[in-house]
């Protein structure tokens, strides 16, 4: 067969699960491919018959952009963590099985991209094509110049490595221009220097903003 494709990886897409809760589906006899069950290593094409719970899954689908504007105090993950609840919960029935491209953390707020393209989510992530994204920031007290010129010049060395953005001042806000995505890295990047981020607020990822978006409200993006 040609283009072939791994079956949890398949699943995955379609489910809006990761590919190893789709290796969960298939072990437990869940998933079927041409009336019989899958098993894992399972690969497809476009003319096999899968079905979930006796339910067909389209190989074919129809991809997905999402821009959405996260409120503060909701966590990235389509879980619940502890009182603090998930976006998905925002989110219109039609979009709860898209993946965030990235995240932010539960205290962050702002844009948040959502598809079920995996190539562009990782085109959009991974470190070596550079996607700026900036943030409106807010700390605790004044920026020493030599401390935003250490982290824009030098870096701040974290325990995952070192860390260099552009920060841009206006008045006592900040700018933060940043092309990784690493854990918190803003938020740690200025606790070194001994500064306590009181607001983070994502506006742009790559090319996409958030334009006049709502807290808590998305819109399709058209690609």
């Amino acid at each position: 067969m040609n283009n072939l494709v791994r079956l949890n990886k398949f699943l995955a897409e379609r489910l809006g699960v990761s590919r190893r809760e789709a290796d969960g589906l298939i072990a437990a006899g869940k998933v079927t491919v041409n009336g019989q069950k899958a098993i894992l290593g399972t690969r497809i094409d476009e003319k096999s018959k899968v079905c979930y719970n006796n339910k067909v899954i389209p190989f074919a689908t129809e991809y997905l952009y999402v821009a959405f504007n996260k409120p503060v105090g909701y966590v990235c993950s389509r879980r619940a963590q502890g009182p603090s609840p998930t976006l998905y919960d925002l989110l219109p029935a039609k979009y709860r099985q898209l993946k965030t491209v990235g995240r932010l953390d539960k205290d962050s707020s702002g844009l948040i991209l959502l598809t079920n393209d995996g190539d562009f989510a990782y085109q959009m992530t991974h470190p070596k094509f550079h996607k700026e994204k900036i943030y409106e920031v807010e700390l605790d007290k004044p920026l020493e110049p030599l401390h935003q010129q250490m982290i824009s010049d030098y870096g701040i060395m974290l325990d995952d490595g070192p860390s260099k953005f552009t920060v841009i001042k206006d008045n006592n806000h900040y700018t933060v221009v940043l092309t990784e995505g690493r854990n918190r890295q803003i938020r740690r990047t200025f606790a070194v220097l001994g500064y306590k981020v009181i607001r983070l607020h994502r506006t742009q990822f790559g090319k996409y903003n958030l334009n006049k978006l709502k807290s808590g409200s998305c819109e399709s993006i058209i690609m």
